[in-house]
């Protein structure tokens, strides 16, 4: 197979959780330039639409549904949807997710608890919704977005979100351990952990402390728009047919000191 054929998702259908804006978006549309069929899903239509638009008008066939990926009813309907449009989801992309910063003696319970729910829990329901398709037909390809915050810690001076960073730790578990009990079904599962990108997400905490960032990054900076999707089209593709369970640092080579 040519290498052209490898990354070639001609004929394939995505569906990306948060979709509508940052990573979630660079990946939708990195996903649709390699030939996917794109479905996005967020919560907030005032991101969605535009989003869905910006897709569509860079040539990529494109739905958008808005749902809450915490609530089961949701993010079942959101499947259908995919399902009944383009016939299947071949791709999953778990991206949504939320954070809250605040140091671990004062973590609201409340913020804690809606941030595992939107970031685990939440993933854990698409995932099990669009692997039941997956399974039936045997073969699939999931992504799950971890964050370097799941495998390292980091200075408070850096980052303080101790429900963020056990979440993405969470995602690192999960990825690992359905990786090996879905290989059976020609399911494949991995990660892509990101170090800090500029996006709405990070605005506060790069403002804050982009400089300290870049002192600890061996690359000497942040990610730059465009270095996430091609990670994301390589798993999704053929080109990592013997590769599951496994987390990518994006990270600029933090993860090696």
């Amino acid at each position: 197979m040519r290498v052209q054929h490898l990354f070639d998702l001609s004929g394939r259908v995505a569906l990306v959780t948060g979709g509508s804006r940052g990573l979630g978006k660079e990946i939708a549309a990195g996903l649709g330039e390699a030939g996917a069929k794109v479905v996005i899903a967020a919560r907030r239509e005032q991101w969605l639409r535009p989003a869905e638009e910006e897709l569509r008008g860079a040539g990529i066939e494109c739905l958008a549904v808005v749902c809450d990926i915490t609530q089961p009813d949701q993010g079942g309907a959101c499947v259908r949807a995919a399902v009944d449009r383009f016939g299947g989801i071949d791709i999953l992309v778990n991206n949504a997710g939320i954070a809250w910063g605040a140091p671990a003696v004062e973590m609201p319970l409340e913020k804690w608890r809606q941030v595992l729910e939107s970031n685990l829990t939440g993933t854990f329901l698409v995932t099990q919704s669009v692997g039941r398709l997956m399974i039936e037909r045997r073969s699939g390809k999931i992504i799950n977005i971890a964050s370097l915050a799941g495998l390292l810690g980091d200075p408070p001076e850096i980052l303080d979100a101790i429900g963020y960073s056990t979440a993405k730790g969470g995602i690192i578990a999960f990825t690992r351990d359905l990786a090996v009990k879905w290989a059976r079904y020609n399911v494949y599962v991995n990660a892509i952990a990101p170090a800090f990108f500029p996006t709405r997400m990070t605005q506060a905490v790069l403002a804050r402390s982009q400089r300290l960032v870049e002192e600890s990054t061996p690359l000497g900076r942040i990610g730059r728009p465009g270095e996430i999707k091609g990670v994301a089209v390589f798993l999704a593709a053929a080109a990592s047919d013997y590769i599951t369970g496994q987390v990518i640092a994006v990270d600029g080579g933090r993860s090696a000191l």
